[in-house]
């Protein structure tokens, strides 16, 4: 028996009553903070070199990021000059704060603040370490020990920071981390982000960023919301701090963790584009900002062209992002389920016969179209997929609208060509297929010229009189007419003279594929043979009614074999 989950010591939750959390609804966006350019490029295997990071900031920049890390410029000489590029390079908008990262430590304090000089809009985050884990192995100390840390690093940070702002007219803030806040006591956390809310004077009119990140996921998103909702509760002043957090992604649960302390009472989150940082990752923003987006709130950042963020993100990155990542990942608007494909394939008939203001398409719960997705990919085909699929395809991508009940015969077609060919079909051979079995369907009867006519039958009604040439495999031509209530069944009634008495037509449908001169009328006729046997046939012409008689043959053709 394996036991060595035993040495493993279990999260312990809060004892909460009347948690309000459950209760409430996220009803606008957080305050973001893009952490790509520190906590997301120390992750990478090959980091960021200056001008890629300097391509990250313009392109949070233009997403709608209005607080960005750009890094740790005390501890590490690449990050000093990146700031300084984009600081000397006049790279930050106006409205736009940089966020420095810095331990409470003197001499990496007072490098920091060398390092913004210029700067207009600085937030300045800095943090130790609170948790027991933390205080017992790495720090040798106890609570008032680590409370010393951030006071005396705060009392610093204080005053160089106000002589900053006075001497230059820049706009400061500051932003407070208890590291591993996750595995710090309650009441622990309470008590150092109090006493550095009182040295850096916050008030309702100079809120403190209290940045609570989970540094290593240690519960579920329930109990952290119970500790960020108890955190706000116990908190001394608490409309004077703005409560962010910075989730990691441990137990693969950051989303939920960031949603859920939302509700909790945060209101800034942390993160980067797709979840990437150290070991297991952050909070991804993509999937967070269009989780909100599909509950019709502005997330506040705009991803209308998320190929492209995508695309970016994994050159500079060198990362991947997943097939299957939530909106962004190359599948993740594709169905290969023949069920999915049938019910995707009847929601858009839907909106086309409903028009109105809202999305409604199973298993889309966002529209492709708004991060910028064609519809090309949602539906593709392989063995698996079902008779909407296939005609999916052929009207979104190729503007063909098979009727409902051509659905299983066409999707049998192609279902075995997928079965023949083991692997998934392209949309060009799906239309290939489409003309070989009915367009271009070479069958014993061609059709050489027609001519209609109106008559007046033995009742005194107007009806259609159809003549016709036709010729079988090669035989001389032979000469046929009938007459009918359109054209469609006169000359179905025509083919008595070539012997093939009893075939009865079913259904028909039309439409134009193109647009104006170019246009081509796509005729779908739906016949039943003498023994019973309903199939369609396709014709296609510049003339409708050209169309419709070809649209016969091929479906008499196709049932003779």
């Amino acid at each position: 028996m394996n036991t060595g989950h035993q040495k493993y010591i279990p999260f312990q939750p809060i004892e909460k009553a009347g948690r309000r959390w459950p209760n409430r609804q996220i009803s606008q966006a957080p305050i973001w903070c893009s952490v790509d350019l520190r906590d997301g490029n120390q992750a990478l295997v090959n980091p960021m070199n200056l001008q890629e990071k300097l391509e990250m900031f313009q392109l949070l920049c233009g997403i709608g990021v209005k607080e960005i890390e750009v890094g740790f410029p005390s501890a590490s000489e690449t990050e000093y000059e990146t700031l300084r590029a984009l600081i000397d390079g006049g790279l930050i908008p106006d409205d736009v704060a940089i966020q420095v990262l810095v331990q409470a430590r003197e001499h990496l304090i007072r490098k920091t603040f060398e390092a913004i000089e210029g700067a207009k809009n600085v937030i300045v985050h800095f943090y130790n370490s609170t948790s027991t884990l933390q205080r017992k192995v790495v720090f040798r100390t106890d609570m008032q020990g680590i409370v010393e840390i951030a006071t005396n690093g705060a009392r610093l940070i204080k005053q160089l920071g106000d002589a900053f702002a006075a001497r230059t007219g820049a706009r400061l803030r500051y932003e407070y981390s208890p590291e591993s806040y996750m595995g710090t006591e309650p009441e622990n956390a309470v008590w150092v982000c109090r006493e550095v809310m009182k040295i850096m004077e916050a008030s309702p009119a100079n809120r403190i960023i209290l940045n609570l990140p989970s540094t290593v996921e240690n519960c579920m998103p329930n109990q952290f919301a119970d500790l960020i909702e108890d955190f706000c509760d116990r908190l001394p002043n608490r409309e004077s701090a703005i409560i962010s957090l910075h989730p990691h992604n441990d137990r693969g649960t950051a989303t939920a963790t960031a949603e859920l302390g939302l509700l909790a009472g945060a209101e800034r989150l942390e993160g980067t584009l797709f979840g990437n940082g150290e070991r297991t990752g952050n909070c991804d923003m993509v999937t967070v900002a269009l989780n909100m987006y599909t509950q019709a709130i502005d997330p506040k950042l705009d991803f209308g062209d998320i190929n492209r963020i995508r695309d970016f993100y994994e050159r500079v990155t060198k990362l991947r992002v997943h097939e299957r990542h939530p909106y962004a990942g190359d599948l993740v608007f594709t169905a290969f389920s023949g069920s999915h494909q049938d019910a995707i394939n009847k929601g858009h008939a839907w909106m086309r016969e409903h028009p109105g203001d809202y999305w409604e398409i199973p298993y889309l719960p966002l529209d492709p179209a708004d991060v910028g997705r064609q519809y090309e990919p949602v539906v593709r085909i392989n063995s698996q997929s079902g008779k909407g699929g296939a005609a999916f395809v052929m009207e979104h991508v190729f503007g063909y609208r098979l009727p409902k009940a051509m659905h299983p015969e066409f999707g049998a077609a192609v279902q075995r060509y997928c079965e023949q060919a083991g692997r998934e079909i392209t949309p060009d051979e799906i239309l290939q297929i489409f003309r070989q079995e009915y367009v271009n369907y070479n069958g014993l009867y061609r059709l050489i010229s027609y001519k209609l006519s109106e008559v007046i039958d033995t009742d005194g009604e107007s009806a259609v009189h159809f003549e016709g040439r036709v010729q079988r495999n090669g035989d001389p031509v032979v000469a046929i007419e009938g007459d009918g209530n359109g054209p469609i069944n006169a000359a179905c009634n025509a083919l008595n003279h070539l012997g093939l008495e009893g075939y009865r037509f079913v259904d028909y449908a039309e439409h134009a594929v193109g647009a104006g001169a170019d246009a081509t009328g796509v005729a779908y006729i739906q016949v039943e043979s003498p023994v019973g046997r309903k199939l369609f046939g396709v014709g296609m012409s510049h003339n409708i009614n050209t169309a419709a008689v070809r649209g016969v043959l091929c479906a008499v053709n196709r049932d003779l074999g």
